[in-house]
């Protein structure tokens, strides 16, 4: 065979095999519907869309500094029907398919905020007992998350969406604000703290600049390091850089800094004198702690 036809037909073998394996990893990996088989509350049977229920739980199982509890959640039957019976209306409504019931922008936002954070937990008492949400794996886990974020799909006004879809396409992409990477919820030590009330309306401005205000206070998301010359910054501000420093821009400020101006502008003035005078400093991230935000069994 002559030496051309030899190369030809490795690549063509090769060629076969790269397919064979993209076709198996998609196959694997391919979408998964979560179905959640729950009536709609009589609540809902008049219009509007009402967080209520999921407030009440968040109240009962999330404590001051964010954590919930989680093993106490799965044991209580009840209130894991009343989870669903929130998330069956999710599933049934969204601002796309029944407008009617989003009487302003910021309830419509709302929605999609909380019905994040929901499915998140409800997923996490799903697969109960977990250390981490990365617990949860795919056949293939190719990227960290790959199941949980990505390859599950829930309902949302009978759209199937992953949650990385969900804050990509109908959060970020749509209302281009930011402040809501402090208020989704990943179940996990880094990410922002999860806050029990779910403010709707003209509110939901005051939650948005509360949860900000606080996430950039915490030293454990913002701190400078005056001895190594260093501003440490939750991978957030990696990860979601562009988010951070476009919003600067839209609104005509400062932003050769990056997410430093973005801290800057955010920040309480007690915090910004330490940022200004850290002008020079490098700016590092903490590795992300993907462990479950979960409430110790002795605490109340």
């Amino acid at each position: 065979m002559p030496a051309r036809n030899k190369i030809l037909t490795v690549f063509l073998y090769g060629s076969a095999l790269v397919v064979i394996l993209v076709a198996s990893f998609l196959y694997l990996n391919r979408p998964q519907l979560i179905s959640i088989n729950a009536a709609i509350p009589e609540e809902f049977l008049a219009g509007g869309f009402r967080h209520e229920r999921f407030e009440q739980l968040l109240l009962k199982y999330v404590d001051a500094e964010g954590n919930v509890a989680y093993a106490r959640w799965h044991q209580n039957e009840n209130d894991r029907a009343s989870l669903d019976g929130y998330l069956a209306a999710v599933a049934e409504f969204s601002p796309e398919n029944a407008p009617e019931r989003f009487a302003a922008r910021a309830e419509e936002l709302a929605y999609w905020l909380y019905a994040y954070n929901a499915y998140v937990i409800r997923s996490v008492l799903e697969n109960w007992p977990l250390e981490s949400v990365t617990d949860v794996k795919a056949p293939i886990e190719a990227v960290t998350g790959l199941r949980f974020f990505y390859r599950q799909r829930f309902l949302f006004g009978t759209k199937p969406l992953s949650l990385y879809a969900l804050e990509h396409e109908k959060i970020l992409k749509a209302f281009k604000d930011p402040r809501v990477h402090f208020v989704l919820n990943c179940a996990s030590e880094s990410c922002p703290v999860l806050r029990p009330e779910l403010p709707t309306g003209d509110d939901l401005e005051n939650l948005l600049r509360e949860a900000t205000v606080e996430f950039v206070s915490d030293p454990r998301n913002v701190r400078v390091d005056q001895e190594n010359r260093q501003v440490i910054l939750s991978t957030i501000f990696k990860w979601y850089r562009n988010d951070f420093v476009n919003d600067l821009r839209r609104r005509g400020l400062p932003s050769d800094r990056g997410v430093v101006d973005y801290i800057l502008d955010v920040s309480p003035h007690d915090r910004r004198a330490r940022l200004l005078a850290a002008d020079t400093f490098e700016v590092v991230y903490e590795d992300y702690d993907w462990s479950l935000n979960a409430r110790t069994a002795g605490s109340h």
